[in-house]
């Protein structure tokens, strides 16, 4: 389980250190994808094939289990820890979550999520004024 967020630098080469709480649970390496709210996800194979097990129940004949299975998988790629425990972002993903020097590591469950450390303060920022509302939801969800 993946909780708790660090902040790191990405490196010039696109390289970013993963926290060491993390490295664990990465050692066999992981799959780094587009994630939502302009952030990339990074999940544990073994977590990652679960997932897809999952996407691939989805109905292929709806348009947002489409587009959603395309997000995640188009832009996935494998990703190994180096020898300082670092992974290597392709220039593709750093782009789409405007990764450029400072950024921000974080533990969401079954995934580690990477911010650009301004993307997660405006992140951070919407979801703290709507948590009550979010608190409701999941209340009706029968979640909290």
């Amino acid at each position: 389980m993946f909780i708790g967020q660090y902040e790191h630098n990405l490196e010039e080469k696109g390289r970013l250190s993963v926290p060491k709480k993390f490295r664990t649970d990465l050692a066999d390496g992981g799959i780094l994808t587009r994630g939502l709210d302009s952030c990339l996800f990074l999940f544990p194979k073994k977590r990652w094939e679960e997932f897809l097990e999952k996407l691939s129940q989805t109905p292929l004949t709806k348009a947002d289990a489409r587009g959603f299975s395309r997000l995640l998988t188009y832009g996935a790629t494998e990703v190994e820890l180096d020898g300082q425990g670092r992974i290597l972002i392709p220039e593709y993903l750093r782009e789409y979550a405007a990764l450029r020097n400072a950024i921000v590591v974080a533990g969401a469950l079954e995934r580690v999520e990477i911010w650009s450390k301004e993307n997660f303060a405006l992140y951070q920022e919407r979801i703290e004024k709507d948590s009550e509302n979010i608190a409701e939801r999941l209340a009706d969800l029968g979640i909290l």
